[in-house]
């Protein structure tokens, strides 16, 4: 069975993709860390207790560890206006009764699992990837064996979320995925633009999921009620757009790719204007690659990515519904 680690800032969305993931019982979901994003990791942290201990129950909640509370280089940087202030709605949800592990960082957790099981552990990333760069950059003979990365962050070949060219998670920080981009583990990268048209829940998913009477359904969009109303303002339309459970669908249920693009990735790091957006070239042939332009960067690189550029919508959200419902 396929052994996985999910790293989390955990807010609404990423409580979604963490049920789906911990109900799926294809994969092993050998450790959750959290990191500073969403929410303070203090906060983060909370969050993820409860939602794996609403998934699976408090006896069998995977050993959670505590991460970065803060970006390599730059301020922290939280998204409350979008998921409110305890990540979750502020709705009383969270009341965990499991606690994280004491004495290990996650950086170190993510190392030691990597050593145990090299080449099998694949990880999850779906807030900012603090706690993989550090474990790249402290133990990089050991990080080589991570067999793959997943991660929900740029904005695909679409527009970005936090600025125009950027998608939260990179720009928290663009320095550490800039190093995971980097590293030579491939990366699976599933963008925002999967997660704003058809795969968003609609009043009539909410509502189908709050009549199930099932307590993680009804949880999952309770805590993502804030959400909801953001969308609403700021594009006219309540919906749950939900990029965490969207773009590791993939990952679970490898028939929901309709298609997927290999690319040379370049992650923008120097000006505050491009700061976080994440450029991707797809092997086309381009002006800029004719004589005269034999030094192109990008005309140079092998793929160290593979993009989702499109899932089965509605195949992702019966599958996601059937884990919220049974």
């Amino acid at each position: 069975m396929r052994k996985i680690i999910i790293d989390t800032d955990t807010g609404s969305d990423d409580a979604v993709a963490l049920i789906m993931c911990l109900r799926e019982p294809s994969v092993d979901i050998v450790a959750l860390t959290t990191v500073s994003g969403n929410v303070p990791v203090e906060q983060a942290t909370l969050n993820c207790l409860m939602s794996a201990e609403i998934a699976v129950g408090k006896d069998k909640v995977p050993p959670v560890y505590v991460g970065a509370d803060r970006p390599l280089i730059r301020d922290r940087l939280h998204a409350r206006n979008v998921h409110g202030n305890d990540g979750m709605s502020d709705c009383g949800l969270i009341h965990p009764s499991v606690k994280p592990v004491e004495g290990v960082c996650a950086c170190d957790a993510i190392i030691d699992l990597v050593k145990k099981y090299p080449d099998v552990i694949e990880i999850a990333v779906i807030g900012p990837v603090t706690n993989l760069a550090l474990a790249m950059m402290k133990d990089p003979e050991t990080m080589k064996h991570l067999k793959c990365i997943w991660t929900m962050g740029t904005c695909g070949f679409g527009k970005g979320n936090t600025t125009p060219v950027s998608e939260f998670n990179v720009y928290a920080d663009a320095e550490a995925y800039k190093v995971m981009m980097d590293f030579g583990v491939h990366v699976y990268v599933g963008g925002y633009d999967l997660c704003t048209g058809a795969a968003a829940w609609f009043d009539e998913d909410t509502r189908r999921l709050m009549d199930s009477g099932k307590e993680a359904a009804r949880y999952a969009v309770m805590c993502n009620e804030a959400l909801a109303r953001f969308c609403l303002a700021i594009g006219g339309q309540r919906r749950i757009d939900l990029p965490d459970a969207v773009s590791l669908s993939p990952m679970l249920w490898n028939d929901v790719i309709v298609k997927a693009v290999p690319c040379v990735s370049h992650v923008c790091t120097e000006h505050n204007e491009t700061y976080g957006q994440v450029i991707f070239y797809d092997g086309g042939m381009l002006a800029g690659m004719g004589p005269g332009f034999e030094n192109s960067y990008y005309g140079k690189k092998e793929p160290n990515c593979t993009v989702i550029a499109e899932i089965n919508n509605a195949m992702y959200k019966r599958r996601l519904e059937e884990l919220l419902t049974k």
